[in-house]
């Protein structure tokens, strides 16, 4: 792909695909998603008109944390591929005119990463164990954790090991926390960067950002004092963090065209959150307060109108999502009322009553909503087919390490994760291919399993239905590249709010756009002469916007 002065900024108003490659599409049969999988469906990426892919931990890892536990950063995992496909992916990729971004895991190794093998056999002290934070116990014989810390999936973040020392785990036990203070961490997360960054590799995202660097000494947590994310934290969003990324952006910026960074940073304060994208730093961030925020008017609005200020302030984009590979998908979220908070988890809202109906509605017209906002925007595999949370995986089958970590109290993330629809009436609705044995066409059961639902999503359903959520999708991404206030210089620009029913969002973006959400429980009338380029569900029979509908309108 040759960068030309007119797209070096390509990332201001980019629109993302996330593809978790264990669930995507299976290339060889064997029921786990892969590379080979992902360039079969290039042309898919290709045609719904995305600018980007973001392809979750591809590398060498035990999947006790669905990849997030990296044993070499630098090489592909065998059940997905190996380097030479990846190098492949990368130029079928760009020669589509889609750049591809990884991920990178910057606060933790695989307990089987070379590194923390030598840390276990080594003595206390070593050089070896000071890549990673081991402490001696408290306790008269050392037998009480460091600290009071608890881990992110539940239970303590400490495990000790056999010569008494512990080590940190923020996340699971087999994800040892590594050590910032530390040279040669620094050292080899710049190589790794590097060696992709040769191969083609147009940026990455930076997995939990804002949780790398800890306060000296491993204070205990104090109720009602470590409460906020406010540099104070011993753990989450100290200011150390920014020094890294100022490094990292210093070898982005080393390559023609520069390379880009997008920060998983869940720091609720937006000011806090702007702080990492200051010039220097990395490009774009996540606004999870959208993602969070209530199907109510007044609660979107106060998110969008917060995140655009704060990111106008350094000067960068607001980045937008509304699922991933962490929350339950967004179908399922606003199938529930409104007024139930701003759950995002299975956890959160598998106890409430469901409508689906209602929730199809209202993504459809979140995605319009968000498409049309200043900035970046990522989409998370499958929802362009309407997918929704698998709420029932059984027991027995559930892989995220927040169910042990939790003593079987948290789903955690798997029902977000299950293995796409690719054909209605193919066994694993066509997410495997099928392999040739003794004679017969088979392919393996997908690695989760997929609900009879799933056959209702399938893109090739998807593809036959031009009311489909699919079209709405490849419509929207359509329009907003076309069209001038949405895309190019003017994509990360300045919207203004328009008066507007109660209930409802409307908002203008120069020249001659408006978008107008209807949040309410009835009806609302259309601006007088005003072109629809998009609506997300039909009008009513006298021409007005229904409940849960957003329109794009041509104005001026």
């Amino acid at each position: 792909m040759t960068a030309t002065a007119n797209d070096l900024d390509w990332w201001r108003d980019a629109v993302v695909y996330q593809v978790y490659i264990r669930s995507f599409a299976d290339g060889n049969g064997d029921g786990t998603g892969d590379v080979a999988g992902l360039r079969s469906k290039l042309d898919h990426l290709a045609r719904l008109g995305v600018d980007a892919i973001w392809i979750n931990p591809w590398y060498p890892s035990p999947l006790a944390d669905g990849g997030y536990d990296v044993a070499d950063y630098r090489a592909i995992n065998p059940s997905f591929g190996d380097t030479a496909e990846a190098e492949a992916l990368l130029r079928e990729a760009h020669d589509r005119g889609i750049r591809v971004l990884l991920d990178i895991v910057p606060n933790h190794h695989s307990d089987e990463h070379a590194w923390f093998r030598a840390a276990l056999a080594a003595a206390p002290g070593s050089p070896e164990r000071e890549r990673y934070i081991f402490r001696d116990g408290r306790g008269p014989n050392g037998e009480e954790p460091p600290n009071n810390w608890e881990s992110m999936f539940g239970g303590p973040a400490w495990t000790r090991v056999d010569d008494g020392q512990w080590y940190l785990h923020l996340f699971d036990v087999r994800q040892p926390d590594v050590n910032w203070d530390a040279q040669e961490i620094r050292e080899d997360f710049e190589t790794t960067l590097r060696f992709w960054f040769d191969r083609g590799v147009d940026g990455f995202r930076v997995d939990v950002a804002n949780s790398m660097i800890k306060e000296p000494g491993l204070p205990d947590l104090v109720e009602g004092v470590n409460d906020e994310q406010d540099g104070n934290h011993p753990y989450l969003d100290r200011d150390g963090v920014h020094d890294v990324f100022r490094s990292w952006r210093a070898i982005a910026d080393s390559y023609h065209p520069p390379r880009v960074f997008v920060a998983e940073a869940w720091v609720p304060d937006a000011e806090r959150l702007a702080r990492y994208l200051r010039p220097d730093e990395l490009q774009t961030a996540f606004s999870f307060n959208f993602l969070r925020a209530a199907w109510l008017a007044p609660d979107l609005r106060d998110n969008i109108s917060e995140a655009l200020a704060e990111n106008a302030a350094v000067g960068a984009p607001a980045t937008w999502v509304l699922s991933n590979h962490d929350v339950a998908r967004h179908v399922s979220r606003l199938a529930r009322k409104p007024e139930t908070g701003r759950g995002y988890t299975v956890d959160d809202i598998i106890d409430l009553p469901a409508d689906l109906d209602t929730g199809i509605r209202r993504a459809r017209a979140a995605t319009l909503l968000m498409l049309a906002l200043p900035g970046t925007a990522y989409l998370y595999q499958g929802e362009e087919f309407g997918l929704p949370e698998v709420e029932d995986i059984p027991e027995e089958l559930l892989d995220d390490p927040t169910w042990e970590r939790s003593g079987h109290t948290r789903r955690g993330r798997d029902g977000c994760r299950v293995p796409l629809p690719w054909a209605a009436d193919e066994p694993s609705f066509g997410f495997s291919a099928r392999s040739r044995s003794a004679g017969a066409a088979l392919a393996a059961p997908a690695w989760l399993p997929q609900p009879d639902v799933f056959a209702a999503h399938a893109a090739d359903r998807m593809e036959s239905d031009p009311d489909s959520i699919l079209h709405l999708y490849r419509d929207a991404l359509a329009i907003r590249r076309a069209h001038p206030a949405l895309g190019g210089d003017a994509s990360d620009g300045e919207l203004s709010w328009q008066d507007s029913p109660e209930g409802t969002l409307a908002f203008a973006r120069e020249p001659g756009f408006t978008a107008l959400v209807n949040v309410s429980s009835s009806p609302v009338s259309l601006p007088e002469d005003a072109e629809i380029l998009l609506v997300s569900a039909p009008l009513t029979a006298n021409g007005s916007l229904p409940a849960d509908t957003t329109v794009w309108l041509r104005t001026g």
